[in-house]
Parts: C-alpha cells; sequence; structure tokens
C-alpha cells in the first residue's frame, strides 16, 4: 500500500511539474515590424523593435481591461496601443481621456481637446499605425547627405515611434478619417497629445 501511495506521489509530482512549465511558456505574439511585415514570437514586440497592432481588448491581454478602473498606467506602447482600441471600441472617451497628458492644459484648451476625443471615440477603427521621425542619410564621415525630412529613404536602424496614425472611417460611411496623435513619456508610462 504505501509503495502504491508513494508511487502515486511521484507521478502527480511529474504530471504537475509538466503543467507548470507549460505555464511558463509566452504566448505567442503577433507584431509588427517598422516595415509593416508581420512577425509572431514568443518574445515581447518591443524587445524586437517592433510593436502590437490591435491586439483584441475582449482577450483579457489589457491591463485593467476588466473592469472601470485602471491601476496602471500604459508602461509600453503595446499597452498604449491596446488602450486606444479598447477605447474606441467601447465608444469611452473617459477611457481615452484616461491616458492623454493633460499637463498644462486650460479649461478652454481641455474642453476643445475633449470634443476631439470625443469624436474619434464615435469612429470605427481600421487601423494603428505607428509614426516614426525621418531619419538623415549621412555619409560615411558622418556629414548630413540628405535630411530625408520627406521620409523617402528607409530607416536603417530601429526608432521608436512619435506618434500613432488612427486609420477610421467617418461614423456611418466609407468615408476615411484620420487622426494623429503625438506620444509623450512621462513618469515612466506613454501618454497621448493631439
Amino acid at each position: 500500500m504505501r509503495c502504491v501511495l508513494l508511487l502515486l506521489f511521484a507521478c502527480w509530482l511529474a504530471g504537475s511539474g509538466g503543467i507548470q512549465r507549460a505555464q511558463a511558456q509566452q504566448p505567442v505574439q503577433r507584431c509588427t515590424t517598422m516595415t509593416g511585415e508581420t512577425v509572431y514570437t514568443d518574445k515581447r514586440c518591443e524587445d524586437i523593435g517592433a510593436m502590437d497592432r490591435l491586439p483584441d481588448p475582449a482577450s483579457g491581454s489589457v491591463h485593467g481591461s476588466s473592469g472601470l478602473y485602471r491601476g496602471t498606467c500604459s508602461r509600453t506602447l503595446s499597452d498604449l496601443v491596446a488602450q486606444i482600441t479598447a477605447a474606441v471600441d467601447a465608444h469611452d472617451v473617459n477611457r481615452l481621456a484616461g491616458i492623454y497628458q493633460w499637463n498644462g492644459i486650460s479649461d478652454s484648451s481641455a474642453n476643445r481637446i475633449l470634443d476631439q476625443l470625443e469624436a474619434v471615440v464615435q469612429r470605427p477603427l481600421i487601423d494603428i499605425v505607428p509614426i516614426r521621425a525621418a531619419a538623415p542619410v549621412l555619409a560615411e564621415d558622418g556629414s548630413v547627405l540628405d535630411a530625408n525630412t520627406d521620409g523617402y529613404y528607409p530607416q536603417t536602424t530601429p526608432q521608436r515611434p512619435v506618434g500613432l496614425r488612427l486609420e477610421q472611417t467617418l461614423k456611418n460611411s466609407a468615408t476615411p478619417s484620420r487622426t494623429v496623435f503625438g506620444l509623450r513619456r512621462a513618469y515612466n508610462c506613454f501618454w497621448i497629445t493631439l
């Protein structure tokens, strides 16, 4: 009897270890590179110089998406994109305003900005596209050959986005609409601006 119990206990330990190892594996992430290619990886998108694109807020991957109170700010660009997506999908201007950087905004400007944010959450969301600053083309000696202000030359090194462009359509229409949010980093979090 004692041998049977020891054998059952050993099997249980072996089985629970396998479950823990399976749970410790990272889920596959769908990331978009700077060139617009989709990459699937078990690492965070930020770790490979890419970002998440329009995650499903119903999946529960967004911190705080299950309730009204969000106790943390967006510490990664992927989380910020997820928060924007969730706010637009829910038509929740308060949620979008919660990730806006309000520092130094007057009352009259705040009312205007809230009206703009309200218009954004009322339109269907198609995509969120990162905007990157155009890097100059340099010669071998380090001098600037072309300022690349039009972004004609592709980037050779990954850069963090400086903004996010929301691709939407007007409400009850197929007419395209774009909104560009600037990105700010403050208090170790990402925030949007207009």
